[in-house]
């Protein structure tokens, strides 16, 4: 545990210094929902009904926007050889970092939601639900992102290609999202039934992600 708990903290170290990917991504998340409604125009309730889509796109890109740097840095310095050849399970270090790259990229989103809806318009209903979905959605997104992240570690330049292979497996995750935070101000449709199905696919993804992402290190590093 104390190894585990030492790459935590060295991961989480290295997402928030400088360059680290964390400050980018929020910066990022923060010009999306800021320069949309100047786009969109002062009609207060077309806000309203497109904010919540609007801060689950900003937050899937934020997310995107970092994961390159995942497994990128370990792998450049040596680091990742030694991991993957240790004691602990690839798994389970995958699941750390991945922890920590949600701590440092998508806990961030998460916090300034509140206050971001409110430069939408959103109902206090519509706010907190779209801070629960985003709590419960961007870990999905962050594990999800792991196995791309893992599948072009040993590419030079695989941002796009990582992009492309991200964003199929997270539309569901955003469709569930956005439509949570819908349902809580539209009348009669259900806000458990689509929050129920995202927690779903979030706790899918944090089983799925780790294995697949491991076995796509084990074999990209023979």
């Amino acid at each position: 545990m104390s190894a585990i708990s030492a790459l935590f903290r060295r991961e989480l170290s290295l997402a928030t210094r400088a360059g680290g990917g964390a400050l980018m991504g929020a910066l990022f998340f923060l010009i999306v929902v800021t320069v949309i409604p100047f786009g969109v125009g002062p009609d207060m309730a077309l806000l309203a009904r497109i904010g919540p889509a609007i801060l689950w796109i900003g937050a899937l890109l934020a997310t995107l926007l970092a994961l390159d740097r995942l497994f990128q840095a370990d792998r450049d310095d040596g680091s990742l050889d030694l991991i993957i050849m240790g004691e602990e399970p690839v798994e389970l270090v995958v699941v750390v970092k991945c922890l920590a790259h949600w701590a440092a990229t998508g806990l961030p989103l998460v916090i300034a939601t509140p206050l971001l809806a409110v430069l939408m318009n959103m109902e206090p209903d519509a706010i907190l639900a779209a801070t629960a979905t985003l709590a419960v959605g961007t870990p999905a997104l962050t594990f999800l992102g792991a196995i791309g992240a893992a599948l072009t570690v040993t590419l030079r330049r695989g941002g796009l290609l990582l992009a492309i292979l991200v964003l199929p497996m997270t539309v569901p995750v955003l469709i569930f999202g956005v439509s949570a935070t819908t349902a809580a101000v539209m009348e009669p449709a259900p806000f458990m039934t689509p929050f129920l199905i995202l927690v779903a696919l979030a706790l899918f993804s944090m089983v799925i992600g780790p294995i697949a992402a491991g076995a796509a290190l084990k074999h990209g590093l023979e």
